[in-house]
Protein backbone atom coordinates (compact mmCIF):
# COMPACT_ATOMS: atom_id res chain seq x y z
CA UNK A 1 0.00 0.00 0.00
CA UNK A 2 1.13 3.80 -0.67
CA UNK A 3 1.53 6.00 3.10
CA UNK A 4 3.38 8.88 3.79
CA UNK A 5 6.46 8.42 5.70
CA UNK A 6 8.95 9.85 8.12
CA UNK A 7 12.06 8.93 8.74
CA UNK A 8 13.20 11.47 11.33
CA UNK A 9 12.46 14.96 12.33
CA UNK A 10 13.54 17.29 10.03
CA UNK A 11 13.49 14.70 7.31
CA UNK A 12 10.82 15.09 3.85
CA UNK A 13 7.15 13.53 4.16
CA UNK A 14 7.96 10.93 1.29
CA UNK A 15 5.37 8.90 -0.07
CA UNK A 16 6.16 4.86 0.07
CA UNK A 17 5.28 1.68 -0.81
CA UNK A 18 5.44 -0.21 2.40
CA UNK A 19 3.45 -3.39 3.50
CA UNK A 20 -0.41 -3.43 4.18
CA UNK A 21 -1.00 -3.35 7.76
CA UNK A 22 -1.52 -6.98 9.77
CA UNK A 23 -4.34 -6.98 12.36
CA UNK A 24 -3.26 -8.13 15.40
CA UNK A 25 -4.13 -8.55 19.08
CA UNK A 26 -6.31 -5.49 20.59
CA UNK A 27 -6.23 -3.96 17.35
CA UNK A 28 -8.15 -2.89 14.23
CA UNK A 29 -7.48 -2.85 10.51
CA UNK A 30 -8.81 0.37 8.88
CA UNK A 31 -9.32 1.69 4.94
CA UNK A 32 -8.60 5.25 5.20
CA UNK A 33 -11.66 7.25 2.90
CA UNK A 34 -10.56 11.44 4.52
CA UNK A 35 -7.93 12.65 6.62
CA UNK A 36 -7.60 15.81 7.46
CA UNK A 37 -3.86 17.29 7.06
CA UNK A 38 -3.45 19.87 9.84
CA UNK A 39 -2.52 23.28 8.19
CA UNK A 40 0.67 22.98 10.66
CA UNK A 41 2.04 19.40 9.79
CA UNK A 42 4.99 20.46 7.76
CA UNK A 43 5.94 22.13 11.14
CA UNK A 44 5.68 18.90 12.78
CA UNK A 45 7.78 17.20 9.83
CA UNK A 46 10.31 20.01 10.70
CA UNK A 47 10.67 19.36 14.34
CA UNK A 48 8.56 22.48 15.50
CA UNK A 49 5.88 20.54 17.61
CA UNK A 50 7.57 18.20 19.93
CA UNK A 51 8.95 14.83 19.71
CA UNK A 52 7.14 11.55 17.63
CA UNK A 53 8.50 8.10 16.75
CA UNK A 54 9.68 7.64 14.15
CA UNK A 55 10.77 6.25 11.61
CA UNK A 56 6.61 6.37 11.15
CA UNK A 57 3.61 6.46 9.01
CA UNK A 58 2.36 10.06 10.07
CA UNK A 59 -0.60 11.04 10.42
CA UNK A 60 -3.83 11.53 12.88
CA UNK A 61 -7.34 10.75 12.98
CA UNK A 62 -9.87 10.29 10.05
CA UNK A 63 -12.59 8.78 8.65
CA UNK A 64 -12.59 4.80 7.54
CA UNK A 65 -14.20 1.78 6.70
CA UNK A 66 -12.83 -1.36 9.23
CA UNK A 67 -11.33 -3.99 7.60
CA UNK A 68 -10.48 -6.91 9.94
CA UNK A 69 -10.95 -6.97 13.65
CA UNK A 70 -8.43 -8.51 16.20
CA UNK A 71 -10.37 -11.46 17.65
CA UNK A 72 -10.08 -9.69 21.43
CA UNK A 73 -11.70 -6.42 20.00
CA UNK A 74 -15.32 -6.05 20.14
CA UNK A 75 -15.76 -2.23 19.78
CA UNK A 76 -16.28 -1.99 16.01
CA UNK A 77 -17.54 -4.82 13.20
CA UNK A 78 -15.83 -5.19 10.19
CA UNK A 79 -17.76 -2.93 6.99
CA UNK A 80 -18.43 -0.58 9.83
CA UNK A 81 -17.48 3.41 8.80
CA UNK A 82 -15.22 4.42 11.87
CA UNK A 83 -13.61 7.06 13.57
CA UNK A 84 -9.96 7.21 14.05
CA UNK A 85 -9.22 9.12 17.11
CA UNK A 86 -5.66 8.14 17.28
CA UNK A 87 -5.71 8.73 21.16
CA UNK A 88 -4.24 6.01 23.30
CA UNK A 89 -4.73 5.56 27.23
CA UNK A 90 -2.05 3.56 29.31
CA UNK A 91 -5.25 2.73 31.40
CA UNK A 92 -3.89 3.48 34.74
CA UNK A 93 -6.42 5.57 36.31
CA UNK A 94 -3.78 7.03 39.11
CA UNK A 95 -1.55 7.50 36.62
CA UNK A 96 -2.96 8.59 33.25
CA UNK A 97 -0.85 8.74 30.40
CA UNK A 98 -1.78 9.47 27.05
CA UNK A 99 -0.49 10.04 23.60
CA UNK A 100 -1.30 10.83 19.85
CA UNK A 101 -0.80 7.66 17.35
CA UNK A 102 1.49 8.44 14.12
CA UNK A 103 1.96 12.59 15.28
CA UNK A 104 3.02 13.93 18.29
CA UNK A 105 1.59 14.78 21.66
CA UNK A 106 1.93 13.59 25.21
CA UNK A 107 -1.30 14.07 27.64
CA UNK A 108 -0.62 14.08 31.40
CA UNK A 109 1.97 15.84 32.78
CA UNK A 110 3.95 16.54 28.88
CA UNK A 111 7.00 14.61 29.65
CA UNK A 112 7.61 11.40 27.94
CA UNK A 113 7.84 8.17 30.13
CA UNK A 114 8.77 4.39 29.23
CA UNK A 115 5.53 3.78 29.30
CA UNK A 116 4.78 6.76 26.47
CA UNK A 117 7.55 5.50 24.13
CA UNK A 118 6.13 1.64 24.56
CA UNK A 119 3.14 3.49 23.29
CA UNK A 120 4.07 4.54 20.49
CA UNK A 121 6.70 2.14 19.23
CA UNK A 122 3.95 -0.72 19.62
CA UNK A 123 1.54 1.16 17.54
CA UNK A 124 3.39 3.21 14.66
CA UNK A 125 1.03 3.59 11.84
CA UNK A 126 -0.21 6.70 11.16
CA UNK A 127 -3.66 7.60 8.87
CA UNK A 128 -2.02 9.44 5.97
CA UNK A 129 -2.20 5.83 4.07
CA UNK A 130 -4.13 3.73 2.38
CA UNK A 131 -4.96 1.68 5.01
CA UNK A 132 -3.91 1.54 8.85
CA UNK A 133 -3.41 -0.83 11.77
CA UNK A 134 -5.10 1.00 14.68
CA UNK A 135 -5.75 0.05 18.63
CA UNK A 136 -9.72 -0.83 19.21
CA UNK A 137 -9.64 1.54 21.82
CA UNK A 138 -8.45 4.69 19.52
CA UNK A 139 -11.19 3.61 16.54
CA UNK A 140 -14.62 4.39 17.30
CA UNK A 141 -18.00 2.64 15.27
CA UNK A 142 -20.62 5.49 13.44
CA UNK A 143 -23.44 4.19 12.86
CA UNK A 144 -25.30 6.03 9.56
CA UNK A 145 -22.12 7.75 8.45
CA UNK A 146 -21.88 5.08 5.39
CA UNK A 147 -24.88 7.47 4.13
CA UNK A 148 -23.60 10.73 4.92
CA UNK A 149 -23.73 12.95 1.98
CA UNK A 150 -20.04 14.01 1.82
CA UNK A 151 -17.88 11.66 4.08
CA UNK A 152 -14.98 14.19 3.26
CA UNK A 153 -16.82 16.74 5.85
CA UNK A 154 -16.35 13.83 8.42
CA UNK A 155 -12.64 14.24 8.61
CA UNK A 156 -13.39 17.46 10.88
CA UNK A 157 -15.05 15.48 13.08
CA UNK A 158 -11.77 14.32 15.36
CA UNK A 159 -11.05 18.39 15.65
CA UNK A 160 -14.77 18.73 16.60
CA UNK A 161 -14.79 16.27 18.85
CA UNK A 162 -11.67 17.65 20.87
CA UNK A 163 -13.48 21.37 20.30
CA UNK A 164 -16.28 19.69 21.97
CA UNK A 165 -14.70 18.59 25.22
CA UNK A 166 -13.37 21.73 25.72
CA UNK A 167 -17.18 23.37 25.05
CA UNK A 168 -18.29 20.47 27.36
CA UNK A 169 -15.75 21.13 30.32
CA UNK A 170 -16.63 24.76 30.66
CA UNK A 171 -19.88 23.83 31.42
CA UNK A 172 -21.36 26.15 29.13
CA UNK A 173 -25.58 26.56 28.68
CA UNK A 174 -27.65 27.47 26.28
CA UNK A 175 -27.76 31.44 26.18
CA UNK A 176 -24.88 32.00 27.30
CA UNK A 177 -22.08 34.46 26.13
CA UNK A 178 -18.51 32.84 25.10
CA UNK A 179 -16.13 34.21 23.44
CA UNK A 180 -13.39 31.95 21.37
CA UNK A 181 -10.14 32.94 20.98
CA UNK A 182 -7.74 31.98 18.11
CA UNK A 183 -11.45 31.54 16.19
CA UNK A 184 -9.80 32.22 12.46
CA UNK A 185 -8.04 28.46 13.44
CA UNK A 186 -9.56 25.00 12.60
CA UNK A 187 -9.88 24.19 16.04
CA UNK A 188 -10.95 28.10 16.87
CA UNK A 189 -13.47 27.26 14.10
CA UNK A 190 -14.61 24.08 15.41
CA UNK A 191 -15.08 25.50 18.92
CA UNK A 192 -17.49 28.27 17.31
CA UNK A 193 -19.41 25.76 15.64
CA UNK A 194 -19.77 23.60 18.97
CA UNK A 195 -21.12 27.00 20.86
CA UNK A 196 -23.50 27.51 18.10
CA UNK A 197 -25.09 24.06 18.02
CA UNK A 198 -25.09 24.38 22.11
CA UNK A 199 -27.39 27.44 22.21
CA UNK A 200 -24.70 30.02 23.09
CA UNK A 201 -26.80 33.31 22.74
CA UNK A 202 -23.59 35.53 21.13
CA UNK A 203 -20.18 33.98 20.06
CA UNK A 204 -17.54 36.69 20.36
CA UNK A 205 -14.73 35.03 17.81
CA UNK A 206 -11.72 36.58 17.79
CA UNK A 207 -8.38 35.76 15.38
CA UNK A 208 -5.97 37.57 12.70
CA UNK A 209 -7.15 35.93 9.75
CA UNK A 210 -10.25 38.47 8.86
CA UNK A 211 -10.93 36.09 5.70
CA UNK A 212 -11.94 33.47 8.19
CA UNK A 213 -13.54 35.87 11.07
CA UNK A 214 -15.85 37.22 8.30
CA UNK A 215 -17.08 33.44 7.27
CA UNK A 216 -17.77 32.86 10.83
CA UNK A 217 -19.53 35.98 11.06
CA UNK A 218 -21.58 34.93 8.24
CA UNK A 219 -22.50 31.71 9.91
CA UNK A 220 -25.07 33.15 12.31
CA UNK A 221 -26.16 36.65 13.75
CA UNK A 222 -24.76 35.51 17.25
CA UNK A 223 -21.36 35.92 16.09
CA UNK A 224 -19.31 38.35 15.60
CA UNK A 225 -15.63 39.07 14.79
CA UNK A 226 -13.04 40.36 16.57
CA UNK A 227 -9.64 41.66 14.96
CA UNK A 228 -7.03 41.01 17.55
CA UNK A 229 -4.97 43.96 17.89
CA UNK A 230 -1.96 42.63 19.59
CA UNK A 231 -2.21 44.10 22.31
CA UNK A 232 -3.73 42.51 25.94
CA UNK A 233 -5.94 45.94 26.67
CA UNK A 234 -6.85 46.92 22.90
CA UNK A 235 -7.72 43.35 22.64
CA UNK A 236 -9.67 43.11 25.57
CA UNK A 237 -11.48 46.53 25.13
CA UNK A 238 -12.69 45.58 21.50
CA UNK A 239 -14.15 42.19 22.87
CA UNK A 240 -15.87 43.61 25.64
CA UNK A 241 -17.53 45.96 23.26
CA UNK A 242 -18.45 42.94 20.67
CA UNK A 243 -19.88 41.07 23.83
CA UNK A 244 -21.53 44.30 25.06
CA UNK A 245 -20.51 42.92 28.50
CA UNK A 246 -18.81 39.79 30.21
CA UNK A 247 -18.18 36.39 28.96
CA UNK A 248 -20.02 33.31 31.20
CA UNK A 249 -17.26 30.91 28.99
CA UNK A 250 -14.07 31.32 27.01
CA UNK A 251 -12.51 29.09 25.36
CA UNK A 252 -8.95 29.81 24.03
CA UNK A 253 -8.09 27.76 20.82
CA UNK A 254 -4.50 29.72 19.82
CA UNK A 255 -1.97 28.15 18.70
CA UNK A 256 2.05 28.58 19.19
CA UNK A 257 1.70 32.53 20.28
CA UNK A 258 4.52 35.08 20.69
CA UNK A 259 3.25 36.44 24.16
CA UNK A 260 0.19 35.84 26.25
CA UNK A 261 -1.18 38.66 25.91
CA UNK A 262 -4.80 37.81 23.75
CA UNK A 263 -5.10 34.91 26.47
CA UNK A 264 -5.27 37.29 29.10
CA UNK A 265 -7.03 39.36 27.50
CA UNK A 266 -9.48 36.71 27.51
CA UNK A 267 -9.18 36.47 30.85
CA UNK A 268 -9.94 40.15 31.56
CA UNK A 269 -13.31 39.66 29.84
CA UNK A 270 -14.35 36.60 31.99
CA UNK A 271 -17.54 37.61 34.31
CA UNK A 272 -17.37 36.98 38.43
CA UNK A 273 -18.18 33.20 38.28
CA UNK A 274 -16.93 32.60 34.63
CA UNK A 275 -15.04 30.31 33.33
CA UNK A 276 -12.17 29.79 30.81
CA UNK A 277 -11.21 26.62 29.38
CA UNK A 278 -7.36 26.28 28.04
CA UNK A 279 -7.78 24.09 24.58
CA UNK A 280 -4.72 25.55 22.43
CA UNK A 281 -1.31 25.78 22.07
CA UNK A 282 0.11 28.57 23.66
CA UNK A 283 3.65 28.20 24.60
CA UNK A 284 3.61 31.11 27.48
CA UNK A 285 3.56 30.79 30.71
CA UNK A 286 0.16 33.23 32.43
CA UNK A 287 0.71 35.86 34.72
CA UNK A 288 -2.81 35.16 36.14
CA UNK A 289 -3.20 37.48 38.86
CA UNK A 290 -4.04 35.40 42.25
CA UNK A 291 -6.50 37.68 43.73
CA UNK A 292 -8.62 38.36 40.54
CA UNK A 293 -8.76 34.66 40.19
CA UNK A 294 -9.82 34.27 43.72
CA UNK A 295 -12.42 37.56 43.97
CA UNK A 296 -14.03 36.86 40.37
CA UNK A 297 -14.29 33.13 41.53
CA UNK A 298 -13.27 31.85 37.96
CA UNK A 299 -12.88 28.78 36.92
CA UNK A 300 -9.84 28.13 35.09
CA UNK A 301 -9.28 24.44 33.25
CA UNK A 302 -7.62 22.63 30.70
CA UNK A 303 -8.45 20.35 27.64
CA UNK A 304 -7.01 17.86 26.36
CA UNK A 305 -8.59 15.44 23.65
CA UNK A 306 -11.88 14.13 24.72
CA UNK A 307 -13.90 10.78 25.65
CA UNK A 308 -15.42 8.15 23.39
CA UNK A 309 -18.65 9.75 24.47
CA UNK A 310 -17.85 13.14 23.87
CA UNK A 311 -17.08 12.09 19.83
CA UNK A 312 -19.91 9.93 19.55
CA UNK A 313 -22.23 12.98 21.15
CA UNK A 314 -20.81 15.10 18.24
CA UNK A 315 -21.44 12.38 15.59
CA UNK A 316 -25.16 12.15 16.37
CA UNK A 317 -25.11 15.90 16.26
CA UNK A 318 -23.47 16.48 13.39
CA UNK A 319 -25.98 13.54 11.53
CA UNK A 320 -28.97 15.20 12.72
CA UNK A 321 -27.86 18.78 11.24
CA UNK A 322 -27.59 20.52 14.82
CA UNK A 323 -23.90 20.72 13.91
CA UNK A 324 -24.01 22.21 10.72
CA UNK A 325 -20.92 21.50 7.91
CA UNK A 326 -22.52 23.11 5.27
CA UNK A 327 -19.68 26.31 6.13
CA UNK A 328 -17.44 23.81 5.77
CA UNK A 329 -14.53 24.03 2.51
CA UNK A 330 -12.81 21.34 1.74
CA UNK A 331 -9.99 20.71 -0.46
CA UNK A 332 -8.90 17.44 -1.16
CA UNK A 333 -5.57 16.06 -1.95
CA UNK A 334 -4.14 13.53 -3.27
CA UNK A 335 -1.83 10.61 -1.36
CA UNK A 336 0.64 11.25 -4.62
CA UNK A 337 2.93 14.37 -3.26
CA UNK A 338 3.28 14.72 0.19
CA UNK A 339 4.71 17.79 -0.11
CA UNK A 340 1.97 19.85 -2.49
CA UNK A 341 -0.57 18.57 -0.11
CA UNK A 342 1.12 20.06 2.76
CA UNK A 343 2.00 23.69 0.83
CA UNK A 344 -2.26 23.01 0.45
CA UNK A 345 -2.89 22.42 4.05
CA UNK A 346 -1.03 25.65 5.24
CA UNK A 347 -2.69 28.00 3.08
CA UNK A 348 -6.14 27.29 4.61
CA UNK A 349 -7.66 28.92 7.68
CA UNK A 350 -10.31 28.47 9.85
CA UNK A 351 -13.66 26.61 8.40
CA UNK A 352 -11.69 25.34 5.54
CA UNK A 353 -9.40 22.62 5.29
CA UNK A 354 -7.42 19.95 3.55
CA UNK A 355 -8.49 16.74 3.53
CA UNK A 356 -6.18 13.94 2.46
CA UNK A 357 -8.58 10.81 0.03
CA UNK A 358 -6.09 7.61 -0.01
Amino acid sequence: MQAWTLDDLGSALTLEEVPDPLVRSGGVVLRMLAVQVPAYTRVLVEGGRGGIATPTVLGIGGIGIVEEVADDVTTVRVGETALCTGFLRSGRVAEPEEVLLGWTGIGGRGVTTATTDRMRRVWRTGTFAERTLMPGSAVLALPGADAYADPTKLAFLPWLSVAAGAVERSGMAAGDRVIVLGASGQMGGAAVLLALARGAARVVAVGRDAASLDRLEALDRRVRAVRSVGGRAGDAAAISTALDGEADVVIDALGPTPTSDLTMAGFDTVRTDGTMVLLGGVRQSLPVPYDQLMRRRITLRGSWMCSEETAFRVWRQVQAGVIDLSALEVATVGIDDPSAALTRAEQLRGLSIAVLTP
